[in-house]
């Protein structure tokens, strides 16, 4: 006879301060791909994993210095679990444990050393593990998190099952370790200088891999859609094929003939921009560069650790604010700023390439002008911005909250790569495209009933207060609700150019920065309330008239 023991399944959080690698170890233990990467703040959602012995819970990285959403968070998951796993890096152990024990007063639990591959191995090393292991009564399993041994993963099941309660103060015991990466050529002389390349590489990749691809795509997709949209427009009453087929000058923004293109244009973007921003992140590249540039967009009320989530913005803009969620509450609302103002996603700018490509052809003008103005003129009136709008205490030298220790660099990994690819699309195709639709359905009846036919013509007089002409002010609402409302300014084949080529990057601009879309606003109310959505969107638009009244006019007196 056999007799099968079930045995009780025990729940397990583990808790860390940032990039310790709570999430790679989880991942490991579970054997499941991990959903966060090798970036300070990558883990903004509680994630939970399974083995075959324990259901563990991974939480954001904790920064007792930081009043961040992420904090908060993993504190608040913390007081609900009596189990913990300590996770904490060899290469600064004694600040680790000062920093983490007193948080875990009154619970059980083992601590896991990550980056053991960084401690110059022997006897000393271990030895000092063993000193901690006898005044705290913790066991100590030193791995490296990425791809720790099978023996090692068994350890720390044993020390999970025979758990004990943790200290109340830190060991007196120290390790005397303070190991960190040697300076590098991001942080030489010119070390800014290479990091603002590295940030530009994404946004060339897009302009000549993306946006031709889809320049490819889209005549095909347009044909092979063109008989659905015809039958719709014959089977379907008018009210009904309004959100499916509605058009505006052969513009379509119904759901047929708008959602394909939006994944010509989009997805590739998103695609290719998930690839190289999961390079820059899993080999820790992306801290590298922040670290550098910190001193540089601190004027600006943001810290180095937040401009990631401003570079995740030009994929799109709707993870991009979720993941502000790990940034210092003094300087997200910053953060967030920047994004829906400077961040062109991945949908805005195939279209403002497009229009500005087209405007300059009709006037006779080399594209590459106008390109680079954009490029140009985008930052510069964003750090203005952000100057301009930002708190006192964002901007303070003093602040703490702001400074973090190098990180050290590794090879990347297909596997890592993938899951920020798949971690990137999902938000895309899952929280994006949902919004997106309703919002497709919702503006063609709203057209259909002529209401934005309406707020054109009033706005249609403002337009000169830019330079522009009224005809433009369609493409202004249609931006407002959905960036690739920038379209509507490309000239027809043949027509006359009623602007000129400072005037095409005068409306792309307009256009781009006057509002988030809606699909941004509505995540940025989820994030931070309908209050300071609509504070920012009001500033924003201020802001962004009076940029682009400056760039209107200014050509106008130039000549």
């Amino acid at each position: 006879m056999t007799i099968t023991i079930a045995l009780e399944r025990q729940t397990v959080l583990l808790a860390g301060r940032e990039s310790v690698g709570k999430s790679q170890l989880a991942a490991a233990w579970a054997n499941q791909p991990a959903r966060s990467d090798n970036f300070r703040g990558s883990t903004v959602h509680i994630e939970h994993y399974r083995t075959e012995r324990f259901d563990l819970v991974d939480t954001p990285g904790i920064l007792r210095s930081s009043d961040s959403e992420t904090t908060r968070l993993a504190m608040q998951e913390m007081d609900q679990h009596e189990t913990v796993l300590l996770v904490v890096q060899a290469t600064c152990l004694d600040e680790d444990l000062a920093e983490m024990l007193p948080l875990l007063k009154g619970k059980r639990g083992a601590v896991a050393v990550t980056f053991w591959d960084k401690v110059q191995p022997g006897e000393a090393s271990q030895e000092a593990l063993e000193r901690l292991e006898k005044e705290t009564r913790l066991r100590f399993i030193a791995m490296n998190a990425r791809m720790p041994a099978t023996e090692q993963l068994r350890e720390l099941e044993e020390a999970i099952e025979h758990s004990q309660a943790f200290p109340e103060k830190p060991p007196k015991s120290k390790t005397g370790w303070r190991i960190e990466p040697r300076p590098g050529i991001l942080e030489g002389r010119f070390g800014a200088v290479f990091c603002l390349i590295l940030l530009l590489i994404p946004a060339l990749l897009t302009i000549f891999g993306a946006n031709r691809l889809a320049d490819f795509l889209h005549p095909l997709v347009a044909q092979a859609i063109q008989p659905a949209i015809e039958w719709v427009n014959a089977s379907f009453p008018a009210w009904l094929a309004a959100p499916l087929t509605a058009e505006y000058d052969d513009f379509g923004y119904g759901l047929l003939n708008m959602g394909p293109f939006l994944l010509v244009w989009a997805f590739p973007t998103v695609l290719l921009f998930s690839v190289v921003s999961a390079i820059y992140k899993t080999t820790g590249l992306i801290e590298r560069i922040n670290v550098t540039l910190h001193p540089l967009v601190r004027p600006l009320g943001l810290s180095g650790r937040d401009l990631v989530r401003v570079l995740v913005g030009f994929g799109c803009n709707v993870p991009a604010v979720i993941s502000t969620r790990a940034c210092s509450s003094c300087s997200r609302g910053n953060a967030i700023s920047a994004i829906s103002f400077g961040a062109a996603c991945s949908y805005q700018l195939p279209a403002t390439l497009a229009v500005l490509s087209a405007g300059a052809v009709a006037n006779g003008t080399n594209p590459l002008w106008p390109m680079f103005g954009y490029f140009a003129y985008l930052p510069v009136t964003t750090m203005i911005y952000l100057r301009l709008t930002s708190t006192s205490v964002s901007r303070d030298r003093l602040n703490m909250l702001m400074h973090f220790q190098r990180p050290f660099l590794q090879w990347p990994s297909w596997a890592a790569i993938y899951r920020e690819i798949r971690g990137t699309l999902e938000q895309f195709l899952f929280q994006a495209m949902p919004i997106f639709v309703v919002i497709c359905g919702v503006t063609s009846l709203l057209a259909y009933s002529g209401a934005i036919a309406v707020l054109s013509a009033v706005l249609s007089p403002i337009m000169t207060i830019f330079n522009l002409p009224a005809s433009a002010s369609v493409a202004m609402v249609m931006a407002s609700i959905r960036k690739d409302g920038i379209f509507l300014l490309t000239p027809l084949e043949g027509a006359a150019t009623p602007m000129t080529t400072l005037q095409f990057l005068t409306a792309v601009y307009l256009a781009g920065v006057l509002f988030p879309c809606l699909v941004t606003a509505l995540q940025i109310s989820r994030e931070m309330g309908w209050r300071f959505a609509v504070k920012m969107m009001a500033r924003q638009a201020i802001f962004a008239s009076l940029f682009a009244a400056f760039l209107g006019w200014i050509g106008a007196f130039w000549n």
